[in-house]
């Protein structure tokens, strides 16, 4: 199952494509407006995201959770696989000349994105190295202060020294004439069991001028969590237990302090225009979420090349010079993620998950530091 061309078999035939309120519930006059081929990809209320942090209620994550090793990971085990690789090497190579056999060693092609990997990048490790790195990409049904204060309330127990202020939105988001017109949480911090980790929370309601939603957002907020072990990347490996936490505070019990108000769109950015940085992905590829602040967008395709080629387009199209990439083959998904950085210095990166739930892929943008 390591091999990625028997798990891209195995996961092409397992694929089956398929106003806010006042007490932060789901009506279900609204979620009758979900399509049908976006309602099959979704995971709802207490889905698990990392860490103990699980989908609050209000909120519905789209496709599934977004896990990639780091720079920082990869780098940290690369020496150990470089080292193995090469006592494997020496080991073929008396091998073969105890056979009388060549040994001239075979040139390795340079992996591109069009060349299928035979397993996970680290797979020559007993222990190759975990996702620590994971982006949950949510649409908000529900009202969207109580949903967001929600979210707050799991990251104040996650992060409890962080000093997160879970009742006044003005700590993180931003309103013009009392609208909000969007949020931004950026912060580190250590969790109860010890774990340095970095978290980035935004809400982007749309384009508050024009009353119109992100793209595939059903004219909803559009909020992402991103989490990121930014400890020690071999003392992250050595220990994967979840977190024990406490339950999140009730915020109905509390009175939010602004009293800000989330604009209400009139329509979704329609389907002709670019859903990120000038990119429109081909009919072929059914966007499930998009978002623009930070720019991002994740959809599902009926067979993996399809995401692969769009992956290879968005990238080619934006970043000069070759490409970082990675495979991580992991329980019943393998994940292949693809980085470089564009002339101005933003980050460009992709993130195709091969899974029994379907094919997705997920573009990103990260704004220069």
């Amino acid at each position: 199952m390591r091999r990625l061309t028997a798990a891209i078999a195995a996961t092409t035939a397992l694929l089956t494509l398929t106003g806010c309120t006042s007490n932060g519930g789901v009506p279900s006059a609204d979620r009758t407006t979900v399509p049908p081929e976006i309602d099959s990809h979704e995971s709802g209320p207490a889905s698990p995201i990392a860490y103990g942090l699980s989908v609050p209620a209000g909120a519905t994550q789209l496709g599934p959770l977004v896990r990639y090793r780091s720079e920082r990971l990869i780098d940290a085990f690369k020496p150990e696989l470089d080292a193995v690789r090469a006592e494997q090497a020496l080991e073929e190579a008396e091998e073969a000349e105890e056979e009388g056999t060549d040994t001239t060693p075979t040139p390795t092609p340079t992996p591109t994105i069009d060349t299928r990997p035979e397993g996970d990048l680290f797979e020559d490790l007993d222990d190759p190295p975990k996702p620590d790195t994971f982006v949950s990409l949510m649409r908000v049904d529900g009202n969207p202060t109580l949903v967001v204060r929600r979210m707050l309330a799991e990251l104040d127990v996650l992060l409890p020294e962080a000093g997160i202020v879970t009742d006044d939105l003005s700590s993180f988001c931003q309103a013009k004439d009392r609208r909000v017109t969007g949020c931004d949480l950026d912060l580190t911090g250590t969790t109860p069991g010890g774990r340095d980790l970095r978290v980035h929370l935004t809400v982007d309601p749309g384009r508050v001028s024009t009353r119109t939603g992100n793209f595939a957002s059903l004219e909803r907020p559009v909020m992402r969590l991103d989490l990121s072990y930014v400890g020690d990347p071999r003392t992250g490996q050595e220990d994967r237990t979840p977190e024990e936490l406490e339950d999140p505070d009730e915020v109905e019990d509390t009175t939010e302090k602004t009293g800000w108000i989330w604009p209400k769109m009139d329509e979704d950015a329609p389907a002709t225009e670019p859903v990120i940085d000038g990119y429109l992905p081909p009919s072929s590829a059914t966007v499930l979420l998009s978002g623009q602040r930070p720019p991002f967008a994740t959809m599902t395709t009926l067979r993996a090349s399809i995401a692969t080629e769009v992956a290879e387009t968005f990238t080619s199209e934006r970043v000069e010079g070759a490409l970082e990439r990675d495979v991580v083959a992991d329980l019943n998904e393998v994940i292949i993620t693809t980085w470089g950085t564009r002339a101005d210095g933003t980050g460009v990166r992709t993130v195709h998950t091969l899974s029994a739930r379907g094919n997705y892929l997920s573009l990103f943008l990260t704004p220069p530091a």
